[in-house]
């Protein structure tokens, strides 16, 4: 089939964009209604009718009531070590399962990947109960280990691997194993270098996932020291900021701006990473 007779017709691509463009700005909406709240004063905030900016600029008062009001600082700190942590120890278990089921051939291949695939369909709010009495056994309850081992593996980032690692031809493999080459060292050498952009798209989905979670870290900490961003924002929201919304939106703006710019910086590989193993 040639490209031009996969072309759509005007009205058809004039009605996929539309589609886009309208399911676009009901995403940003939120977005830009939290930014916009962020700059106004408490008067103005619930006005019947929206204003993008404020007829008062209140921007300096309420962000700085969001970094001085609340350890807001420390939290978005807790936010990166939590899930610096997760993702090197997801990458580090994750890329040699995927190896083994994308390019080893060994009994029960196929019913290992079965299991991958159920465990992408268990939501991990059904564990909560067993790794809440798992980490209360292991003494770990209320630290960084509770917020971080029972993410170490990723059945979505075992998955993604292995369908970018099956995309690589096997004769790279066997090259590598001519070479002298470890089963290890071809994961680290040469297959998780080549899956460069699978690894990017699968660190964005990890970070935004553990960055705004709140179910479990409303289980496995109690110290306010540890709380990230998201348990930190209700903390500040009961304790701190009462019904100053304006602070809120403020707090919750600058938790959002570092996941939107890492987004941004990545988004082509993001996108690679992600279309490649469908290809397959």
């Amino acid at each position: 089939m040639s490209a031009t007779s996969n072309r759509l017709s005007p009205p058809a691509a004039i009605l996929r964009h539309a589609s886009l463009l309208v399911t676009g700005a009901l995403i940003l909406v939120p977005f830009v209604w939290m930014v916009s709240l962020s700059m106004k004063p408490p008067g103005e905030i619930f006005h019947a009718f929206f204003s993008f900016w404020p007829a008062q600029f209140y921007g300096v008062e309420n962000y700085t009531k969001a970094l001085t009001e609340a350890p807001l600082p420390r939290y978005m700190g807790n936010g990166l070590i939590v899930c610096t942590l997760i993702l090197a120890l997801q990458i580090l278990v994750c890329a040699p399962c995927a190896y083994a089921l994308a390019k080893l051939r060994f009994q029960g291949r196929e019913i290992l990947f079965g299991m991958v695939l159920l465990g992408l369909l268990l939501p991990h709010q059904v564990l909560s109960l067993p790794l809440f009495i798992l980490g209360y056994q292991l003494g770990i309850l209320n630290t960084y280990a509770a917020l971080i081992l029972p993410y170490v593996v990723s059945p979505f980032g075992i998955f993604l691997f292995r369908q970018f690692f099956k995309t690589i031809p096997d004769n790279v493999v066997h090259a590598a194993r001519l070479d002298g080459l470890s089963e290890l060292a071809i994961v680290w050498r040469i297959m998780v270098p080549m899956s460069l952009p699978a690894v990017i798209a699968f660190s964005i989905f990890s970070v935004v996932g553990h960055w705004n979670d709140l179910f479990w870290p409303l289980i496995a900490v109690r110290d306010q020291s540890l709380m990230p961003p998201p348990l930190g924002v209700m903390a500040f929201k009961s304790e701190e900021a009462g019904s100053d919304y304006g602070a809120l939106m403020a707090a919750s703006t600058l938790i959002v701006l570092p996941l939107v710019i890492a987004f941004l910086a990545a988004q082509r590989w993001f996108v690679d990473g992600l279309t490649a193993g469908a290809i397959k």
